[in-house]
């Protein structure tokens, strides 16, 4: 029986790449709207930290748009989570990303549908576990050690984002999440990686400079 991770479905490439490279959306709750910033974690959720209405909100949707002004919509449902507790480790993801948040309070976002470019998406579908979830941190370490001039000149190249001190902060089988000051940048793998192998040597291409 092979180990090997799971084929990701081609139909789904777009949603799922379009997921982990807008980080930064608006959210409703009920008739309110509020700038949100998210996380997806290992299982393929996202996490974000949140307004107590936004709890006890009766409908809550998620827009992560492009510069284009076309946009993911998300219908999810929020679960709380303590920082003190077992799943306090999401809201360290979170701040390796984003920084300190506004809000205290941490939610777990569950989603349950999606729609993007007139499509309709369920919501299991755009969980994707992170196959290189094992290997993130090793590969972190390894290019912000050995690769940030090569991070730096990626950014600049396929995103026109100049970063002064880039940061790898993440890694999943569809692309790479650089830090920088004010935002995270997204550099898209070329085909889906199943292995830390794959990983190394898409980044390394991507950062030869």
């Amino acid at each position: 029986m092979s180990n090997d991770p799971p084929m990701i479905d081609p139909e789904l490439r777009l949603p799922l790449g379009w997921l982990h490279g807008h980080l930064s959306g608006l959210f409703r709750f009920d008739e309110n709207v509020m700038p949100m910033k998210v996380v997806v974690e290992h299982e393929g959720r996202l996490v974000a930290p949140v307004m107590v209405a936004m709890l006890t909100a009766n409908e809550t949707v998620l827009y992560l748009p492009d510069e284009e002004e076309s946009s993911l919509h998300l219908m999810v449902t929020l679960e709380q989570f303590e920082e003190n507790g077992p799943d306090g480790h999401l809201a360290d993801r979170w701040r390796i990303y984003h920084g300190e948040p506004e809000d205290v309070r941490w939610a777990i976002m569950h989603i349950e549908a999606g729609r993007l470019e007139g499509v309709f998406y369920d919501g299991d579908g755009l969980l994707m576990p992170n196959a290189l979830g094992p290997f993130e941190s090793g590969i972190c370490r390894w290019a912000n050690e050995e690769r940030v001039d090569g991070l730096r000149a990626a950014c600049l190249r396929e995103r026109e984002i100049e970063i002064s001190e880039p940061r790898l902060v993440g890694v999943d089988p569809l692309g790479f999440d650089v830090r920088g000051r004010f935002e995270v940048v997204r550099l898209d793998a070329e085909a889906p990686m199943r292995s830390e192998e794959e990983a190394r040597s898409t980044l390394e291409r991507k950062t030869s400079t």
